[in-house]
């Protein structure tokens, strides 16, 4: 089968969706289809043997470029619709990235023509534009955006800036039209799913729940590294609004009760110094430490070293760092938020549950679990099981594989 794959934001650095489509890609090409990849930058990182196209745009948010060699671009009209949106407060890539892709897919035909397209989370209007061309076409919604632009308005102090954030998010109601619109919906839980038929409307029926696999090659214990005593773990990375760490500095503060915790963040500070002002105001400064973008062997040493990964997100759609974590035998402090539950399991197996935006019960749950070495023990054992017989990458790939077929 000739499988082409889209990521608007390719590279793992990029969160959750980038280690998808390395992943996925790697699994499929080793049941033996040929896979080729299109993505907007930061590019994809892929395995030997599949095709990367590299789909350049302007990256507004992030470039470097002058004012006059972005200029110079607006003569094609997907560049010069970039520059529209983020004059105007919106976010362009989802859309601008989807007709790229189809442009792209078009431009190859005939020599090259995919059996199928899988489009990660994008759902732009390019999408539909492929049934013209006769390719199906599915897509994989880690989780629909939606609660995050919720949560993000709730969280903004001002009326202004609630304003804004909305403008902001304005691409999310074409992703519902787009997702209502496809055969096929993929996604990586069973919440995921009563939340994308919520928020986008999107039938039961027409859904598949395949979970996230996991590199137990990668993400396994690394012996050779001690335990920092009374250590924390929090990888922070996607949209800052649902991860709950201000919850987390409120628990630390709670626990300055002599216990010397430390507690190491997995990237860098929210960019409008939220975290640093909270950190002040709690007295933690101590206490925090943020490591900005590691590797994933840096990361997995992070994990070694600690002593417990806290997970304190109000939603997630799978919870990639709960199951890193859980693969290198850490237990697990994590709230009960969106599809934590379905990752760690019942509470008191690999890690212990509490309830999103607590607080209190995040600190009583660290202070059990640091009081106990046993305990923690047994739960990092229970978790790296749990990994390996719920969570790998060759069964995503076969059951994805088998949506493929039911569309075609």
């Amino acid at each position: 089968m000739k499988i082409c794959l889209l990521s608007y934001r390719g590279n793992p650095y990029c969160g959750g969706q980038g280690i998808y489509i390395y992943y996925l890609s790697r699994a499929l090409r080793d049941l033996g289809h040929e896979i080729e990849v299109m993505c907007g930058p930061p590019y994809a990182d892929v395995a030997d043997g599949i095709k990367l196209h590299r789909l350049a745009s302007l990256n507004l948010y992030e470039t470097e470029d002058s004012m006059w060699t972005i200029l110079s671009r607006l003569y094609d009209f997907i560049n010069l619709y970039e520059v529209m949106s983020v004059c105007t407060g919106t976010f362009p890539e989802p859309l601008a990235f989807s007709l790229r892709a189809y442009r792209r897919i078009k431009k190859l035909l005939p020599e090259t023509k995919f059996d199928i397209v899988h489009d990660n989370q994008c759902l732009g209007y390019g999408l539909l534009l492929l049934k013209r061309l006769g390719i199906p076409a599915v897509a994989t919604v880690h989780h629909p955006i939606p609660i995050d632009r919720h949560m993000a308005i709730a969280q903004a102090r001002r009326l202004w800036r609630k304003l804004l954030v909305r403008r902001w998010y304005a691409f999310c109601g074409m992703q519902g039209r787009v997702a209502r619109r496809l055969e096929r919906v993929i996604t990586v839980s069973r919440s995921s799913a009563k939340s994308i038929e919520q928020a986008h409307g999107v039938s039961q029926s027409r859904m598949r729940v395949i979970h996230n696999g996991i590199d137990t090659d990668l993400f396994r214990k690394t012996n050779g590294v001690p335990k920092e005593p009374n250590s924390l773990v929090l990888v922070n990375s996607g949209e800052q609004s649902v991860k709950g760490v201000p919850y987390l500095f409120h628990a630390l503060r709670l626990l300055r009760d002599g216990t010397d915790i430390k507690l190491t963040v997995v990237g860098s500070p929210a960019p409008d110094g939220q975290y640093l002002k909270l950190i002040r105001e709690y007295g933690i400064e101590d206490m925090v430490a943020f490591t900005g973008r590691v590797t994933a062997e840096e990361l997995v040493r992070r994990y070694s070293a600690a002593e417990i990964c806290v997970v304190p997100s109000l939603y997630e759609g799978f919870g990639l760092p709960a199951a890193e974590a859980m693969a290198c035998e850490l237990p697990v402090v994590s709230t009960t938020g969106g599809a934590l539950p379905e990752v760690v399991g019942r509470d008191g197996e690999a890690g212990l549950l509490i309830p999103p935006a607590h607080p209190e019960a995040l600190a009583a749950a660290i202070r059990t679990l640091l009081a106990d070495a046993t305990l923690r023990r047994k739960m990092g054992e229970a978790g790296r099981k749990r990994v390996e017989r719920e969570f790998t990458w060759q069964r995503a790939a076969q059951k994805t594989v088998e949506v493929y077929r039911e569309v075609m």
